[in-house]
């Protein structure tokens, strides 16, 4: 199935939907998920109510009380993951496999972070990985990942708009 078709399936019964990036801005393509979220921020498409981007950076923990208080139906988590794929390549990663894949750097582990969001909540959560060429100290993402961010984008604004 592809990319698309998968989020097209997750989104299919979406009522509000919060996109969390999680990374180091600092480290070139660790901070593909920020990089995402700042260019859907610079669309302007988040007046909706239905819809919000939230830049997390390293502290994805930082952000609960304010996702609890949203209480969306949908979390898209984008970050980038090493998972033996080319540089640039994305992926949906079940949040079962997180252990399993080498996530960015934050400094708490994804799969706890999820955990805890769903306890005593009902909220769909996905992951999104996109593979990194370097994470060497930079602040711009690589060519490859930076056009993986814009795919992305533009795949969830085809589905969400």
């Amino acid at each position: 199935m592809s990319f698309k078709s998968q989020l097209s399936n997750f989104l299919a019964d979406c009522e509000k939907l919060i996109v969390l990036g999680v990374g180091n801005e600092l480290k070139s393509d660790d901070g593909v998920g920020p990089f995402v979220i700042n260019k859907l921020k610079e669309e302007n498409i988040e007046n909706d109510k239905k819809l919000l981007f939230i830049n997390a950076k390293t502290v994805p923990e930082n952000f609960t009380g304010k996702i609890r208080k949203e209480n969306p139906t949908h979390i898209i988590i984008v970050d980038a993951c090493l998972m033996g794929c080319e540089p640039g390549e994305m992926k949906i990663v079940n949040r079962y496999d997180f252990a399993n894949i080498g996530i960015s750097t934050h400094s708490m582990s994804l799969s706890f972070f999820v955990r805890y969001l769903e306890k005593d909540n009902d909220f769909k959560i996905t992951f999104v990985g996109i593979e990194p060429e370097t994470m060497d100290w930079g602040e711009n993402p690589t060519p490859k990942v930076e056009s993986t961010a814009y795919e992305f984008i533009d795949t969830l604004k085809g589905i969400i708009l």
